[in-house]
């Protein structure tokens, strides 16, 4: 993907190393972690992370005993994933994966399809993924729920904001979202929209999982994550409706998954 300097400036400040390591975005980790563990086919198969960051999945898929590769556009993240043990981590572009035809068990887009703000671009990245993926192979991909800027601007007091209200209202009408605060700039989507991409890519059918529900909302998300046992309970009940079609658009971020099946 073409890195801008608006993007570019947005992850040399370093956020997106401990982002999903504290605080609320913790139920976003464990989450993907939950559903992929049901997912993916057993260790060593090979994993493409593609846009992985600085290797917050890559980490615990090499721990898991994965043969992970990860691709990102942007060098800082590529520098920090390198020091990973088990993880060869290069600068890449998800448009155009640098791998064979049928090459590898699993590619994982947990970042890239929001960045990718132009829907032919996305469908292009999807279809790499397809062609990178051995046959019965998986592609999952993450996509930010439109609606979530308006509840998170609401909950967190942003919505306030003139600004920053019509930045979060232009993303749930299927604009591009520019936070005025992070200089963040993304596409959201509509939990209805994401089949049809995934089809344009070369996949009929997909599943679809919500990650956080609706309790990334709740004030007290973190007292319940920093209790083993309240946060398994937690988790129970986010597996218990993961799926559920009128809840997708309420999670912060839905996991798409696919099988390469011909």
């Amino acid at each position: 993907m073409e890195v801008t300097q608006e993007l570019l400036a947005y992850y040399e400040q370093d956020r997106e190393h401990g982002r999903l390591r504290e605080g609320r975005d913790r139920l976003e980790l464990w989450r993907t972690q939950d559903v992929l563990r049901r997912m993916l086919p057993p260790a060593p198969a090979r994993v493409l992370d593609v846009g992985g960051g600085t290797g917050v999945h890559a980490e615990w898929l090499a721990a898991d005993g994965y043969d992970v590769e990860l691709l990102d556009p942007i060098p800082l993240h590529v520098e920090r994933a390198r020091q990973l043990t088990g993880v060869a981590a290069h600068v890449g572009d998800a448009r155009q994966l640098p791998v064979p035809d049928e090459s590898v068990d699993v590619v994982l887009l947990l970042g890239p399809l929001y960045h990718l703000t132009e829907r032919a671009d996305r469908v292009r990245a999807l279809a790499e993924a397809r062609r990178a993926v051995r046959h019965g192979g998986l592609v999952v991909a993450a996509t930010i729920s439109r609606y979530s800027a308006v509840h998170d601007a609401v909950n967190q007091g942003f919505y306030l904001n003139d600004e920053f209200r019509a930045a979060a209202n232009a993303a749930a009408t299927g604009s591009i979202m520019r936070s005025p605060r992070s200089g963040f700039t993304a596409y959201f989507h509509d939990p209805a929209e994401i089949p049809l991409e995934f089809a344009d890519a070369g996949f009929p059918d997909v599943e679809h999982y919500g990650l956080q529900g609706a309790f990334w909302l709740y004030r007290d998300v973190n007292d319940w994550l920093d209790d083993p046992e309240r946060r398994s309970l937690m988790l129970d009940a986010l597996r218990s409706m993961e799926s559920v079609p009128s809840l997708l658009g309420v999670s912060g971020h839905i996991l798409t998954i696919a099988h390469r099946s011909r």
